[in-house]
């Protein structure tokens, strides 16, 4: 059997199915459709980038030559495994022998980076979007972190600076006499032509000067807005350190006039007509609401309050469909430029994220969520961004392209992920679509070694026409990029994998249950965006039952009989912490939350996702070693500490003896080193997480009974309520947990009304 894990280290892919229904109609009753997480930049210590151009196929075939490939050494061919052309090798690998083959004809090399002749034309693009209507030590912390990764930035990367509050000011970096800026009324709509116009980036003077070559002493067009980092530092450093709050006076029962929408409008006019198909970033700072002109989310009297999850549902959030409207409009337009949007929001109450989300979800952008600029969250996870690789570079790859070929058997129904259509329609596409379908590449504006894509296939073989035994069918993935170092670089991974006849247990037996329930939970989300909350719960419901009844164990109507295999076992209860989790449930979060959480679920990699739908939690005691524990109310006792890691925050909970000790200062005496360590071991277990993580976790330290422990509590699952006996049978005492107040079911309740119904029993 192969080891999921050491493939996903070698190719970056965890795959639902890894032995495949030979039929379309097989394919169906699988239920999980054949699909794959791929993680495009996985870390390889071992894949340094080799430094020619790939040998690819005959159009319009084009696949990448790859390990699958039949060889002819003495006719110096090779056999295209998708469309089976023959084609003729270079001429510069004339030397080939089967002693002596190029490095992408290795097996292990499945997966290659290929370092292209031609580098970018541009370097990348960081245009800075700066929020002014600010707390004094709010704006300070927000901009000494700017100026802070002014330093993280390599030197020949161009940078510009916007600022919005009433007025979007536009700074003209170049100019060195004085402050000088171009000022947008932040009531109106400009249209693109008005925004070059104004900023004179019309006709003749709209190229701006290619790396390395001197800017003219009379800089027209975008040179004076854009410029190399090693230019203009000293003077960008002196213009944020000079940055003031927004003049406009607010009234005590007004919010501040702040033109977020035309804002970030003017950013995506400046460079659209300067920099179209490169890499360039355009990072927003805001600190409240837009209530002023285009994407407004709430006016500035104080008293419309913004809208909640209850609003949008009863149609009475009266911005939020224009709003909505306007910012997909901007992100249509950024995404075709393979510009990104990342958004960064510090305020304690919503800055209307969910209007604006189509902006980060469309180009891959980072949003981050936080209570104010002066917080670490904001600090780090902003910081972090700017994280370099072994070499330096940083660890982004800018407007890429993601494609993906098949062999006949096999269509692409369509990519669940922070992306858009490339609208390539190749002989690979298929009738069915989940998420982006209707096309086999999609465009990708920025790519990290954490961003995953969650790609659907269909099996399209009819059912009367057998494959040949032993057959297999190949996907590969090409990912086409600018590295951060100026280079252009080429990313291709092929899989190859079996096909089995109807019935075999090698289907069920390749069955990995982490990696489906991530895939399918993407598809839930998705569906989440545009439907209701229910009809997502009873399709999951759906799905999960027909699974049981496809591969668990169990005679007719006998719910006592079912078993699952040991690699389905834990599937379903993914499934049940996922209905419960803040992904399909908004209640208790605003709309801006859910926004951010569904972002970074459709971001990250099988096993962080896996943490978000089922959080992991560690018990630490006396005497024994730290250990994982059921993500249950059973697991909670006075003496011990719980270590709970949802993803989203990291929280240390002191059941109620151990909380007592505490406030006694016990730790601090002499003979108690033993509960000192205890109280430390889970708080440097703590740090190893926080270590990691993009964007950073809340830390939250709390006692049993206090206040914050309900941020454990809502995330276990209630086997013990204040309705129920204990699992035990006996009535909730000393060691039976705590009793959770929910009338939420327990797993076991799930599990046992599951059975039910996969057996066909009836159910009363």
């Amino acid at each position: 059997m192969m080891n999921f894990e050491d493939v996903e280290d070698r190719d970056g892919i965890r795959l639902s199915l890894n032995v495949w229904p030979s039929s379309r109609i097989e394919a169906t009753r699988t239920v999980v459709p054949i699909s794959a997480l791929y993680t495009p930049l996985k870390h390889r210590e071992d894949l340094p980038p080799v430094l020619y151009d790939p040998v690819a196929c005959k159009p319009p075939c084009r696949a990448i030559l790859n390990p699958y490939c039949q060889i002819d050494i003495r006719g110096k061919l090779w056999i295209c495994p998708f469309c089976l052309q023959r084609n003729g090798f270079p001429p510069h690998y004339k030397d080939i022998s089967n002693t002596n083959l190029p490095a992408e004809l290795l097996p292990k090399y499945t997966t290659i980076e290929y370092t292209l002749s031609r580098p970018a034309q541009v370097p990348p693009i960081f245009l800075f979007v700066v929020d002014t209507c600010l707390d004094e030590p709010d704006l300070k912390a927000l901009r000494d972190a700017i100026v802070v990764s002014l330093s993280l930035l390599p030197p020949f990367a161009l940078v510009g600076l916007i600022t919005y509050g009433t007025m979007t000011q536009v700074h003209e970096i170049g100019y060195p006499e004085c402050n000088k800026s171009y000022v947008f009324r932040g009531g109106k709509e400009y249209s693109p032509k008005q925004i070059q116009e104004m900023l004179g980036l019309s006709g003749q003077n709209r190229a701006a000067p290619r790396p390395g070559q001197p800017a003219p002493t009379q800089a027209f067009g975008a040179a004076r807005f854009l410029l190399p980092v090693q230019q203009v530092e000293f003077q960008l450093t002196g213009i944020l350190e000079s940055l003031s709050r927004d003049p406009w006076p607010v009234a005590n029962d007004k919010r501040p006039l702040r033109c977020t929408g035309n804002a970030v409008s003017v950013a995506v006019g400046l460079l659209e007509t300067t920099y179209p198909n490169t890499g360039a970033r355009i990072m927003v700072f805001s600190g409240g609401p837009c209530t002023e002109g285009p994407g407004m989310v709430v006016n500035n009297e104080l008293k419309e309050p913004i809208r909640s999850h209850h609003d949008i549902d009863r149609d009475s959030a009266k911005h939020f469909k224009r709003a909505s409207k306007f910012y997909e409009a901007l992100a249509k337009r950024v995404s075709t430029n393979g510009h990104v949007v990342d958004l960064f929001a510090g305020c304690l109450d919503q800055v209307g994220l969910l209007e604006m989300k189509s902006l980060p979800n469309s180009t891959n952008g980072v949003m981050v969520l936080s209570d104010a600029f002066t917080t670490s969250i904001f600090k780090q996870s902003f910081l972090r961004v700017f994280t370099k690789d072994e070499q330096g570079h940083l660890e982004m790859g800018f407007n890429a392209t993601f494609d993906v070929q098949t062999t006949k058997e096999l269509k692409v129904s369509g990519l669940i992920g922070h992306a858009t259509s490339a609208n390539k329609k190749s002989a690979c596409v298929g009738e069915t679509e989940i998420g982006i379908g209707q096309t086999s590449a999609w465009n990708i504006n920025v790519i990290t070694p954490r961003s995953s894509a969650a790609v659907y296939f269909e099996v399209v073989t009819p059912a009367g026409q057998p494959l040949q035994p032993g057959s297999r069918g190949l996907i590969q993935f090409v990912t086409h990029y600018q590295h951060s170092s100026g280079e252009m670089r080429l990313r291709v991974t092929t899989v190859a994998r079996n096909f089995a006849e109807a019935g075999s247990p090698n289907i069920a037996a390749s069955f990995d249950q982490e990696a489906a329930a991530v895939l399918m939970s993407r598809i839930a989300v998705f569906k989440a965006e545009i439907d209701d909350s229910p009809d997502v719960l009873r399709w999951l419901d759906r799905m999960l039952i027909r699974l049981c009844q496809k591969f668990a164990d169990y005679r007719k109507e006998d719910p006592t009989s079912f078993s699952l295999a040991d690699n389905f076992s834990i599937y379903p209860q993914f499934m049940f912490h996922l209905r419960r989790s803040q992904f399909l449930q908004v209640f208790n979060n605003s709309p801006d939350e859910t926004a951010f959480y569904r972002h970074v679920m459709n971001e990250e990699d099988v096993n962080n996702s896996l943490i978000m739908i089922q959080p992991t939690l560690m018990s630490y005691t006396f005497d024994i070693p730290a250990q994982p524990v059921l993500l249950d109310s059973v697991s909670i006792k006075p003496d011990v500490i719980l270590l709970l890691d949802t993803f989203f925050y990291i929280l240390i909970f002191h059941g109620e003896t151990i909380a007592q000790w505490r406030k006694a200062g016990y730790h601090e005496q002499e003979g108690y080193e033993n509960f000192k360590e205890l109280l430390e071991a889970p708080v440097a277990d703590a740090q190893d997480l926080l270590a990691e993580r993009q964007p950073i976790p809340r830390y939250i330290v709390c006692d049993q009974g206090g206040s914050q422990a309900r941020f454990l509590l809502s995330k276990l699952n209630p086997s013990t309520t204040h309705m129920s006996t204990s699992m035990y049978g006996s009535a909730p005492g000393a060691n039976s947990g705590q009793a959770i107040f929910t009338d939420d079911v327990s797993l076991q309740v799930f599990m046992e009304h599951l059975k039910r119904l996969a057996v066909g029993a009836q159910t009363n």
